[in-house]
């Protein structure tokens, strides 16, 4: 689980209007998730890119297979096999990132 981003308003002077009437000693820490002004940092669904790769790299490889053995040109073979390529290094990138424990 990641740590929530530091919040540099820790004194009352630092709070706006709006927080100084609502948080009469201070905003709460376990309300200081979310950086100013915007949502919380976006998080990667490692569970679905890595089925994605997997399928990416089961499907370019056989239709580059496919392609190799028909009437198309070689350049539809190659383009299918370094798509593959690059499916097998994010399939192994999300691997490891799923086995050092990152959520998602």
């Amino acid at each position: 689980m990641s740590t929530p981003p530091p919040d540099d308003r820790r004194s009352s002077d630092d709070l706006t209007e709006y927080e100084r009437a609502d948080f009469p000693r201070g905003i709460p820490d376990s309300a200081r998730t979310l950086q100013e002004g915007g949502a919380a940092n976006a998080r990667s669904a490692l569970t679905l890119r890595l089925v994605l790769a997997a399928f990416g790299l089961v499907l370019c490889t056989v239709l580059g297979v496919l392609a190799l053995g028909s009437d198309v040109p070689a350049v539809f073979a190659v383009v299918l096999f370094v798509l593959a390529a690059i499916a097998l290094v994010d399939l192994v990138v999300v691997a490891r990132r799923k086995l050092r424990g990152e959520p998602g």
